[in-house]
């Protein structure tokens, strides 16, 4: 099976989308360099099974505007989801509601996904999210208000800035 992806930059670095049709399988972000970008989709997916293209300029054109400081929704975009179990589908489902400059805690959203006392398990699914900002990971906070982790390239410092930037808009 042959996946679209492309690269692109945006003013919190360079992006990589790959997907099928308008359906995304990975977003990578915060890269320095294009090739970082095209690097790190690689080292997820076969090089022979990705096509680099104008992939999706819709979605382009939003995280543009989401990276420049618009608020921008991502609510009609279709994620690949089968992969995922009930319960990180239910985890990623209650993540997509967060609005936007909202945040909450690893527990609050295990209890809006229905797993009240799952928050760690809620962390892992949250840490192997495989597109950050249109699933926002970023607005989900360990407790106390405090930042947590950040698996994309630059870590915390992208979160801290994902977060003023909605707390800005």
């Amino acid at each position: 099976m042959t996946l679209q992806a492309c690269v692109f930059s945006t003013t919190l670095g360079w992006f990589g989308l790959v997907g099928r049709e308008r359906c995304v399988w990975r977003l990578v972000m915060g890269h320095r360099r294009a090739e970082e970008a095209w690097a790190a989709l690689y080292r997820q997916f076969a090089k022979e099974t990705l096509s680099e293209s104008d992939w999706y300029p819709a979605l382009r054109t939003k995280l543009e505007e989401f990276a420049a400081g618009k608020r921008v929704s991502f609510e009609h975009i279709l994620v690949r989801t089968e992969h995922r179990t009930k319960f990180q589908q239910n985890v990623i489902l209650a993540a997509r509601a967060i609005g936007f400059g909202e945040t909450v805690s690893y527990g609050e959203l295990a209890a809006r996904a229905g797993s009240l006392k799952a928050a760690r398990a809620v962390g892992t699914v949250m840490a192997n999210n495989e597109v950050p900002i249109i699933i926002p990971c970023h607005r989900v906070l360990a407790s106390g208000g405090k930042i947590g982790g950040f698996s994309a390239p630059q870590g915390v410092h992208l979160k801290r800035r994902l977060l003023a930037l909605e707390s800005q808009t």
